[in-house]
């Protein structure tokens, strides 16, 4: 996966499906290669420093209640590790300051498609919108994330999902039938 951006935002459940490695056995066939392409996502980040976040922790709050401080034992712990180590290095510009609006923030996009956008994950999408470059946002198994893609890239967002098969199936199965 060699297209991974210099800049992007990083949804938890990437780092919470690299750590999935951890026990090889319980991973379904039609998921192996997103594990794969989560570790490869995680691995980019850490390397090339390419992170963005909100300047009042919203996100980092979130990997700390999803993945393990200490660093250990799975690959997606080490990024929580990264995070914490590195978050306060990061470019300013990086570090995206949103205001929190009821349940959602201001800087999140208005668009009649993204009206019942989960609560929970408005945070990056106003940190993407919010930050000048408008940085992709890596996505990993969250299937509603595939429905909202299209109103997304009207408004100039755009996710990258490193299973694109699996969501769109399981997308498919959920919403489609």
């Amino acid at each position: 996966m060699s297209n991974l951006p210099n800049k992007c935002l990083v949804d938890t459940n990437v780092p919470k499906t690299a750590n999935k490695v951890l026990d090889p056995a319980s991973i379904p066939d039609d998921l192996t290669h997103c594990v794969l392409a989560c570790i490869e996502a995680v691995e980019h980040v850490i390397t090339t420093r390419s992170l963005v976040m909100d300047s009042g922790d919203e996100i980092y709050d979130e990997y700390r209640r999803h993945l393990s401080m200490s660093g250990q034992p799975g690959v997606g712990d080490r990024f929580m590790k990264w995070v914490h180590d590195h978050r306060w290095t990061l470019p300013e510009e990086d570090r995206i300051t949103i205001t929190k609006n009821g349940n959602s923030y201001d800087e999140f996009p208005i668009h009649d498609g993204l009206s019942n956008f989960d609560k929970s994950d408005r945070k990056f999408v106003a940190v993407a919108n919010a930050h000048p470059a408008k940085p992709k946002i890596l996505q990993a198994t969250d299937c509603k994330w595939w429905g909202w893609s299209s109103a997304l890239e009207d408004v100039g967002i755009s996710v990258q999902f490193l299973c694109s098969d699996y969501v769109k199936a399981k997308y498919e199965e959920k919403f489609e039938t």
